[in-house]
């Protein structure tokens, strides 16, 4: 049974920063690319940051040069460290792990969502 659980949302002024932090149980982080996707109110889930189990990171044009997707394989944690955060990142933010080690796999597992909000 694999779960994964996100933390960290919540309410930012425009400008601000936030880390959302993903713990996996079940498997190890580092034997899967992992991602972060993003939801908003009536819209479709769309990607935000990939990383590859040889650690090449991707990301949304939207959020390229503030988001910055990182792991730590010990604490089988996936973190998304946004800054500079806009009004149009308010969203549900969902983690997800991979098929397999390459993210062109695609995706089949995720967590529940934490709420983030910009003002």
């Amino acid at each position: 049974h694999v779960q994964l659980v996100e933390s960290g949302g919540g309410s930012v002024q425009a400008g601000g920063s936030l880390r959302l932090s993903c713990t996996v149980s079940g498997a190890f982080t580092s034997d899967y690319c992992m991602g972060w996707f993003r939801q908003a109110p009536r819209k479709e889930r769309d990607w935000v940051a990939r990383l590859d189990r040889s650690g090449y990171t991707t990301f949304a044009d939207s959020v390229k040069g503030r988001f910055t997707i990182s792991k730590d394989n010990a604490k089988n944690t996936l973190y998304l460290q946004m800054s500079s955060l806009k009004p149009e990142d308010t969203a549900v933010y969902y983690c997800a792990r991979g098929v397999a080690g390459a993210c062109s796999y695609g995706f089949n597992r995720w967590g529940q969502g934490t709420q983030v909000t910009v003002s």
